[in-house]
């Protein structure tokens, strides 16, 4: 583990209440940690407390239903989607879509295996316009 560096005057405590401030504002996890190191000088939050921010989150039942990572995919591909519809010759924008779509493949079959998503969660397309909505 690495040692808590000299400026950072939080306790372990303060900077569980400033993550859940920050996630009670809307805000995700990754753009909390940037927050906590810009504005706060906190240049690693697990240096610190000792736990990454998304188990801070958990151990506080403030979790998304969804992990971060795989939602950001799944908005990246909706988006594409969308683009595709209005040009539906751009064949390197399908290329990117089919390799976006095969991450999202990829990640599902980790979180079922890791039981953070439920046993049979597939990604659908048109599911996935409706979520990310």
């Amino acid at each position: 583990m690495v040692e808590k560096p000299g400026w950072v005057e939080y306790s372990t405590e303060e900077i569980e209440e400033i993550i859940l401030k920050l996630r009670k504002e809307g805000k995700s996890s990754s753009v909390i940690g940037v927050i906590l190191r810009d504005q706060y000088g906190i240049p690693d939050v697990k240096s610190v407390t000792g736990m990454k921010i998304t188990h801070i989150l958990e151990k506080h039942g403030q979790t998304e239903e969804y992990p971060e990572d795989l939602m950001n995919l799944i908005r990246k591909a909706v988006n594409i989607r969308e683009h595709l519809k209005e040009n539906p010759k751009d064949l390197h924008t399908r290329r990117g879509l089919q390799l976006v779509e095969s991450r999202i493949r990829r990640l599902v079959r980790y979180y079922t295996n890791e039981k953070v998503l439920p046993e049979g969660w597939k990604y659908e397309p048109k599911q996935a316009a409706l979520l990310v909505k």
